[in-house]
């Protein structure tokens, strides 16, 4: 190989990395955005928010890798004290408190659908729809359980999943519709 084919080499990886970085850091901020699109609900310690909602979405969009370095960037955020989790909290009290298992979930669920969706031959719209589901499950599995250890196992349940099962179920299908709408628009960018 000649010193100018390497050369080419080395810059299309820096420019993929540098693309990454940009799409990871994008996507963090993006996150971020969406705190106080959320609704403190006065009976649960876990708002109804929109922010798992975009991780599905830009997982399905970054792939898993990405996906799971733009939470980890929106985690290391909030941790720093930026107001970016739902209801503008921040902190690592708010990483602690009876809401950080759904976090850890947050991280869970970007490799998942990243990761389905990566393996997927045709990505139709149900698929796209159940990867998702299957990211959005995380949120409960890991959520609930940490949650429980602050209010017990039974009132985990009825207060972190039963609130939000129909919302949740709203937000994917808005979410498939607007993958439906994205990817053939990035398709003819590329």
């Amino acid at each position: 190989m000649s010193h100018a084919n390497i050369l080419v080499l080395e810059s299309d990886k820096t420019h993929s990395w540098l693309r990454s970085a940009g799409l990871v850091i994008l996507s963090s901020i993006l996150i971020g955005l969406f705190a106080n699109v959320a609704i403190p609900l006065p009976f649960t310690p876990v708002p109804l928010a929109t922010q798992g909602c975009v991780i599905l979405v830009l997982s399905v969009l970054l792939g898993s890798k990405r996906a799971v370095a733009s939470v980890l960037a929106f985690l290391a955020q909030g941790a720093a004290g930026l107001p970016v989790f739902a209801t503008g909290h921040c902190g690592l009290a708010s990483l602690l408190g009876p809401t950080g298992g759904y976090f850890f979930g947050y991280l869970v669920a970007a490799f998942l659908v990243g990761a389905i969706v990566e393996r997927m031959q045709n990505r139709t719209p149900m698929k796209l729809f159940w990867a998702m589901a299957a990211g959005n499950a995380m949120f409960f599995l890991f959520g609930v359980p940490y949650l429980a250890t602050f209010i017990g196992f039974k009132q985990a349940v009825l207060l972190g999943i039963a609130p939000f099962i129909l919302g949740d179920l709203l937000k994917l299908v808005i979410g498939t519709k607007l993958l439906q709408r994205i990817v053939p628009m990035l398709s003819k960018v590329r």
